[in-house]
């Protein structure tokens, strides 16, 4: 059975998808240390302006305020206990948002990494782990979301036990990984490494997989060929951070620009991605650009490792980790010292 994801995908050929979640709540008022995900019943006007700004700058999809909704995470604040109804409520929340859009939007209920170390390293069971997943599938599907969104894993085991629980809940789900430490995740996995991984997870393979995160749009790029590389069948996600986080007055403040992130999204489609849209520091107003180039420009080849690095910026590391995209460091790119 076609699923409204799919279906839009083949309607459209590309989707973008949203941006920030933390920036944007942050500049609402959030603050350092609290929950994002108890402002769903706390502030549920907030939510859905979250979740509006992503809608009228024009994503086909978004991703519910959840991110964090699962009773490891949530037991820090006293409310383990209200992982399966705050991940209800975001997506009920989205559901309205998306119902009245006036087009057909994705809510797509975001579910992040459980903050544990799984077995043999951690001391965090499978058995557990898929039921914490599990609890916050079965709570976005409760609360109306079509298809749920794993993102930001370092850990192939905690990707496997997710993928279990989203089958337990019987919500289709798409997954990306954070390759941040020189083209690899935080425990080590690769571009090539996660199409394999995924490759063996047959039913519960995810509708499309990719990256998020990061520490660039460059990096996430060359990530992305990395996948396209391998020829995988599901569709391709980029989500990357709108630039890299720099201090400014306390804060943190991402450097990447509206014109910048233009600029990443056209060259995502082109390097294999169908489903483009912002991480970290990615505003309305970068979706805005991001829509407008995406119905406008065309690339009709893949960008070459030089050009992603003089258009989005320098890589962080010589190499993706698979030994097969390799672009020297440079100090800044033109289109960065142009932004400053």
């Amino acid at each position: 059975m076609t699923n409204s994801l799919d279906a839009l995908l083949q309607e459209k050929g590309t989707l973008l998808a949203d941006g920030a979640t933390g920036t944007n709540l942050f500049n609402m008022g959030l603050m350092s240390g609290d929950a994002p995900e108890l402002w769903n019943t706390q502030h549920p006007d907030r939510i859905r302006t979250l979740y509006k700004g992503a809608v009228d700058a024009g994503s086909d999809l978004f991703l519910t305020n959840s991110f964090g909704a699962n009773a490891s995470r949530l037991k820090l604040h006293d409310a383990a206990k209200r992982a399966h109804e705050l991940s209800r409520v975001a997506a009920e929340i989205g559901r309205d948002v998306a119902d009245t859009a006036g087009r057909t939007v994705i809510v797509a209920g975001s579910v992040g990494p459980t903050g544990e170390i799984m077995e043999p390293v951690g001391a965090l069971s499978h058995s557990v782990a898929v039921e914490m997943f599990h609890e916050t599938a079965d709570g976005l599907k409760a609360g109306g979301a079509d298809v749920g969104w794993l993102e930001t894993i370092s850990a192939p085991e905690e990707y496997r036990a997710a993928a279990e629980g989203f089958a337990l809940a019987g919500l289709p789900w798409c997954g990306t990984m954070s390759f941040d430490t020189a083209g690899r995740t935080m425990m080590g996995v690769t571009s090539a490494d996660m199409v394999r991984m995924i490759s063996e997870l047959g039913d519960n393979a995810p509708l499309a997989y990719g990256a998020n995160c990061g520490t660039g749009a460059s990096d996430l790029l060359r990530t992305v060929l990395g996948f396209a590389a391998q020829g995988a069948e599901q569709p391709i996600i980029a989500k990357g951070n709108a630039g890299i986080p720099k201090y400014v007055d306390g804060h943190i403040h991402y450097d990447g620009t509206p014109e910048l992130m233009a600029d990443y999204a056209v060259m995502a489609r082109a390097c294999g991605a169908r489903i483009v849209g912002g991480c970290c520091g990615t505003m309305p107003e970068h979706l805005a650009l991001m829509r407008e180039a995406l119905d406008t420009r065309v690339m009709t080849s893949p960008p070459s490792l030089e050009e992603i690095a003089d258009r989005l910026g320098a890589f962080s590391s010589a190499t993706d980790g698979t030994g097969d995209n390799e672009q020297p460091q440079r100090r800044t790119s033109r289109r960065r010292r142009a932004a400053r």
